[in-house]
């Protein structure tokens, strides 16, 4: 077993704890706090580099806990997809506690705030790194429990209304996915993933009926779609957004969104790409439940896209803005991993599309944690992100204008930030998967890709003009932003830059975390069921 798999997690519950027990001593809480996400960040970046990305690296590690073996104990996996996943979430958790640190004032700092941040980094961590479907589950509520209490934290009448509109919505989406959970046992016999799986590319040798897994598998995607806020389950992503603290909201957009569109990923191409049923999807090829996903999943990423846009449009805020922007940025993540279903398991399609929305979904966290942030510089330095009243920020602060201007630009998709990148992948797949069968799906998927640009151009051009440039408002005039904050997000945007300029590596891992997603003998073997378990 490789220890190297629950690092992360356990850097992330150690910290949680250290800071719940220093909550008399603020100061030292905060220092804690501090050292212990930078400790999270170095636990994912040396087992990413050991586990995947180095030279000797296997690819795959297996952790099992107690050492019993799987699938009879608690199975934790570190592979290419859950290595590029807990990358983001290291990235977006080092900026998000970094900038509450000068953002946050002592009093909503001090006892629970910052053991809440790192059970939330544990919440993402164990659901990235969990090797069986009941966990998944226990992660999921420990995220969303933490989640809660940041959507109320400042305790307002709309911060209690948000709340409560969120917990209600994801109360009753987590009954669903227990429910789907239990059935998938009955069905397979089964909670582990790779035991899962195997017993779906083979059920006769294990008198399984792959059939009730299609429609249970349709109850995880409504689950997991909630979780993400595609359409019709984005009513939760606004109000929530715009009422929790900015830096979590970063962690939300960034983050946790992201762990809905793993679960789809892990779940559908991993595990139930291996079954095969009778029906058949006029359109897609295939009998398996990844025939099912591609329809489904794709109107809801065009929905999303169509929703988001056109609610980001209307709106006079910057945090709304950005709020209805996330919910069509991750249609454009769900789209290409719509096309993706929709090819055929030979060729390189799916591992270009799946590419391409992994590719897609690190763009967003970034762009996205890098402009709520600088929504929040604007809102403490003028008292208002209301831009009707923003008029001239450009010429008061030049630097924060500046990183804005670089996540509008990476958001639109100009060359070279990573946008561009993100854009240009989930373009292609599209394309590609025109000469793919009857190609209907991926020309809607372009479609919807050319409507979205467009209009992402109109909403972030609306905030570039109405917000910062023209004559200095009154409130612009006296406003004085924080330069600590500042140097945070001209950081966060000095990065977008780069990642795009030096591309080639993160697409490199993007191919390797596409190609673990759809690798399902690899997994299956790493996780080593009826022995001990997987070195």
């Amino acid at each position: 077993m490789s220890w190297h798999v629950i690092a992360p997690l356990l850097a992330a519950l150690v910290t949680t704890v250290l800071t719940l027990v220093l909550r008399a001593w603020p100061r030292v809480q905060v220092a804690a706090s501090v050292a212990g996400v930078v400790g999270y960040v170095a636990a994912v970046a040396g087992s990413v580099w050991t586990v995947v990305l180095g030279p000797a690296a296997p690819g795959v590690a297996v952790y099992q806990v107690g050492n019993w073996p799987a699938p009879f104990g608690i199975t934790l996996v570190l592979d290419g997809l859950s290595a590029f996943m807990l990358i983001i979430a290291a990235s977006l958790g080092l900026v998000s506690m970094l900038f509450s640190i000068r953002y946050m004032i002592a009093e909503n700092q001090r006892v629970y705030y910052h053991p809440l941040f790192h059970l939330l980094l544990v919440g993402v961590s164990g659901a990235f790194l969990t090797g069986d479907l009941f966990n998944l589950f226990v992660w999921f509520e420990v995220m969303l429990i933490v989640s809660y209490v940041f959507v109320a934290f400042y305790g307002t009448e709309l911060a209690t209304a948000a709340s409560f509109r969120y917990l209600t919505m994801n109360v009753f989406g987590s009954a669903l996915m227990l429910v789907a959970v239990g059935g998938l046992y009955a069905a397979t016999g089964t909670l582990n993933m790779a035991d899962m799986a195997r017993r779906l590319a083979d059920p006769a040798a294990y008198g399984v009926d792959p059939a009730p897994v299609v429609g249970l598998s349709a109850l995880l995607l409504a689950v997991f779609a909630l979780k993400a806020g595609l359409v019709p389950f984005q009513f939760w992503v606004p109000a929530a957004y715009t009422t929790a603290p900015p830096p979590i909201t970063a962690m939300f957009a960034g983050v946790t969104k992201k762990v809905g569109m793993y679960a789809v990923l892990r779940l559908y191409f991993t595990v139930f790409a291996a079954g095969s049923v009778s029906a058949d999807v006029p359109g897609i090829p295939g009998a398996s439940p990844l025939a099912f996903l591609a329809p489904v999943l794709g109107a809801m990423a065009i929905a999303s896209i169509a929703v988001g846009a056109f609610g980001a449009v209307g709106q006079n805020r910057l945090e709304g803005v950005f709020a209805y922007s996330s919910i069509g940025q991750v249609g454009f993540i769900a789209l290409p991993i719509a096309v993706a279903a929709a090819a055929g398991p030979t060729g390189t399609l799916r591992r270009v599309a799946i590419a391409a929305a992994l590719v897609y979904a690190f763009h967003h966290a970034l762009t996205k944690g890098l402009l709520f942030l600088s929504a929040a510089v604007v809102k403490d330095a003028v008292g208002t992100d209301d831009l009707r009243n923003l008029g001239g920020l450009a010429s008061r602060s030049p630097m924060l204008a500046g990183a804005v201007l670089v996540g509008l630009l990476s958001l639109v998709g100009i060359p070279p930030l990573i946008g561009f990148f993100g854009k240009f992948l989930t373009f292609d797949a599209a394309v590609r998967g025109l000469g793919f069968g009857p190609g209907a799906l991926s020309a809607l998927a372009l479609v919807a890709s050319l409507v979205g640009a467009v209009l992402t151009i109109l909403y972030t051009t609306r905030v570039w003009v109405g917000g910062f440039w023209g004559p200095k408002t009154p409130a612009v005039e006296v406003a004085a932003a924080d330069s600590g904050q500042i140097a945070i997000v001209v950081a966060l945007a000095a990065v977008v830059v780069l990642v795009g300029v030096g591309f080639d590596p993160v697409y490199r891992f993007a191919e390797t975390a596409a190609n673990a997603a759809v690798d399902s003998e690899a997994y299956v073997d790493a996780v080593g069921l009826g022995g001990g378990g997987g070195e």
